[in-house]
């Protein structure tokens, strides 16, 4: 099969090595006649002149197999015809779970309090992790990942997805459900897409149902949360600090005003990446199944945008 590398150039050398690898039988290209390709391989910034892709002369390609776990920069090209599938990446997974579970310790734990200052805090002891309400926004494979580290911790972990699609351990509530997950959020991790439906989703009178001095950590998408509604609620308490690690615009401006709140803390989009090792067999069973015209792996659903 013949496939086109369609990603920024710097990718090639972390990823040429994995993929052929993982799928010896596949020609992988970086150019090449578009009409002879099986299928793409893709990630935003292809073509690196500025421009947008222009799928529709890759009239045999089968499958686009996205290099990026969020697809908004893509399903939203009107050329692309062919199906597209997300990455979903154990590795990927799995350091999610880990960059939020740490966060979610961190504040559990208090750990923040203990300035090294000479003043002994020995009077401030947190609760166990049993006796901590943590509610997961998105439920797809990060969100079920992440959920599953924290109930395995101990904590009161609540799950919340548009759908309510039960999840093995969790209590997951429906989209009508939403205030109630927030109310119970002492912690609240949010990983849900970017889509129509959730931009702006946690507004300000959302997040003041949340309880007074409680963690907000967004490893999701920026667009969730109104930036300046986000503000106002940590001058209210609610929440009380708020970990984010997405943005609307990243790099995150200097200027921007949550570098300076004392209620924020800014981390530059290193929650989870893809990563190559790891990926890389899951682009290759993909490409397998759309040679063989079998049903393929996390297919995009262009009504729903993921």
């Amino acid at each position: 099969m013949k496939v086109l590398f369609a990603a920024p150039a710097d990718g090639w050398d972390r990823w040429q090595g994995p993929l052929t690898r993982a799928c010896p039988e596949m020609e992988l290209c970086r150019e090449g006649d578009p009409a002879g390709f099986d299928a793409l391989i893709y990630a935003p910034g292809y073509p690196e002149d500025g421009g947008t892709l222009d799928f529709t002369p890759f009239t045999r390609s089968r499958v686009v197999q996205s290099l990026w776990a969020g697809v908004e920069r893509i399903v939203t090209n009107p050329t692309l015809t062919q199906p597209l599938c997300r990455m979903v990446d154990p590795g990927l997974a799995q350091g999610m779970a880990e960059f939020c579970t740490g966060w979610a310790l961190r504040a559990h734990l208090g750990m923040d309090r203990f300035a090294q200052d000479g003043k002994w805090r020995g009077g401030e002891v947190p609760p166990v992790a049993s006796g901590r309400r943590v509610t997961v926004l998105g439920m797809g494979e990060m969100g079920r990942a992440t959920a599953q580290a924290l109930a395995g911790l101990g904590f009161q972990v609540t799950g919340w997805s548009a759908s309510g699609r039960p999840v093995q351990g969790i209590e997951v509530l429906a989209g009508d459900q939403l205030d109630l997950a927030l109310a119970r959020a002492e912690i609240l991790v949010c990983l849900l897409p970017d889509t129509a439906q959730t931009r702006d989703l946690l507004d300000l009178r959302k997040l003041a149902l949340m309880p007074r001095g409680s963690w907000l950590i967004n490893a999701g998408r920026g667009t969730l949360l109104p930036e300046s509604d986000l503000l106002r609620a940590l001058d209210l308490g609610r929440p009380g600090h708020a970990v984010l690690d997405v943005f609307r615009h990243e790099p995150l401006p200097q200027d921007h005003p949550f570098w300076q709140h004392p209620g924020v803390t800014v981390t530059p989009h290193i929650a989870a990446a893809t990563r190559p090792e790891t990926a890389a067999p899951v682009v290759a069973e993909n490409l397998r199944r759309a040679m063989a015209g079998r049903p393929l792996l996390h297919m995009v659903d262009p009504s729903r945008g993921y």
